[in-house]
């Protein structure tokens, strides 16, 4: 009877469980149970639900591997791979093959808007094509930058004065001397006093020196016999009147600048012709003319006569010129030419004085037909060149003279 009670309670609560909807059905485990007794033998199921499964933790997202990189000897030509280093949305640093795609947005934004510069300044040229004629201007800052730091200092007063072509420096020390030179409203009589012909208001005999001052100038002529080398009188022809054509020029090369003072750096004596520099740069003509210069000077000697071997040894000894014992670094006799009667003499010096190459030859006991200048330190008259016409020297011709700037 026990038994009976216990079975029929099991089986209320089952019919129990099952009748309620909302409950969730799981699988069972169905254990098989078998009783005997002597009377009957009784067998039922019993069925357990499962145990409830635990939850799976959610997988932590792994960081993306970094892309694998080509081997450089798999790429053509063995081309070297250089990869990029990206920081990526979750912050870390990353290697991969192509560039960041900002990157690449950024040189395509960047390449469209040059283009569209270039356009705005292709049509602004086309608008207005006085621009490419007009200067730059700049700000005041950028001005007195430039003037504290890059513009020519202030120079003597004289000196400008011979620049603008009032007058030589001599002559124009005596202007100042006598007062005909103001400075800024006030009149000036010490050539050393140093201006700045841009700023100070200078005045000569009542006009206005330009703020302007001319380029510099260097000139190579070939002088013809009967010139010499000054501005020279009415009697006399100079050199500078054999630069007509250079003037007539002047104005189209530079328009607005007024006209430098040409002078020569040295002298020929009137009957001697050949190389000479004329120049408005007198540092350069000092640098030039100065005997630390160094420069030799070759002429070419055409004598009257017959040279011998004893005229040579006499003109390589030397001879006393101006008190000074003068000798010539060379002396050579040129082969005879059949459209060149005359014997020829190469002489080179580097002294320079007054009358030096006619004294050597003249205490030797030779008579000179003609005397020219050819060559001045390592530059050479160009043959090309006629009587009366000169060339413009370009840098490499003033490095050869000398020149360090």
């Amino acid at each position: 009877m026990a038994t009976a009670a216990s079975l029929s309670s099991l089986h209320h609560l089952s019919s129990s469980f099952l009748s309620k909807a909302s409950l969730t059905v799981r699988p069972l485990r169905t254990i098989t149970c078998s009783l005997s007794s002597s009377s009957s033998s009784l067998q039922f199921n019993i069925s357990f639900a499962p145990p409830k499964p635990k939850p799976k933790p959610t997988p932590t997202p792994k960081p993306p591997e970094p892309e694998p990189f080509p081997d450089p000897d798999a790429l053509p030509g063995g081309q070297l791979f250089i990869p990029w280093i990206v920081r990526g949305e979750d912050g870390n640093l990353k290697l991969q093959t192509h560039p960041p795609a900002r990157l690449l947005h950024a040189m395509a934004n960047a390449e469209t808007e040059t283009k569209k510069n270039n356009n705005k300044n292709k049509n602004k040229k086309a608008k207005s094509p006085d621009n490419a004629s007009m200067e730059p201007k700049y700000s005041k800052a950028a001005r007195r930058f430039f003037n504290q730091n890059f513009k020519e200092p202030a120079q003597r007063l004289g000196k400008v004065l011979a620049a603008a072509g009032v007058a030589s420096r001599r002559n124009s020390e005596v202007l100042i001397f006598e007062g005909k030179v103001t400075v800024n409203g006030s009149v000036c009589n010490a050539p050393q006093t140093r201006v700045d012909p841009a700023r100070d208001i200078i005045y000569v005999n009542g006009n206005r020196l330009p703020k302007r001052q001319p380029p510099k100038v260097y000139l190579a002529l070939n002088k013809p016999k009967g010139y010499i080398c000054s501005s020279g009188d009415k009697e006399s022809k100079s050199v500078l009147s054999l630069f007509d054509d250079f003037w007539t020029n002047w104005g189209k090369r530079n328009p607005g600048l007024p006209k430098p003072r040409l002078f020569t750096v040295g002298r020929l004596d009137v009957a001697t012709t050949g190389l000479i520099i004329v120049t408005n740069d007198g540092d350069f003509a000092q640098r030039l003319s100065h005997p630390s210069s160094n420069l030799t000077k070759e002429y070419i000697v055409a004598i009257d006569g017959v040279v011998n071997k004893r005229h040579l040894i006499a003109i390589g000894e030397g001879t006393v010129v101006d008190g000074i014992h003068c000798t010539p670094d060379s002396v050579e006799l040129l082969p005879r030419q059949p459209d060149i009667p005359r014997p020829r003499l190469r002489i080179v010096v580097h002294d320079g004085r007054k009358h030096e190459v006619r004294e050597l030859v003249k205490s030797a006991g030779l008579e000179i037909h003609s005397l020219k200048r050819v060559r001045i330190g390592g530059f050479r008259l160009p043959t090309d060149i006629g009587l009366g016409k000169h060339i413009e020297l370009k840098q490499s011709d003033l490095k050869l003279l000398g020149s360090k700037s």
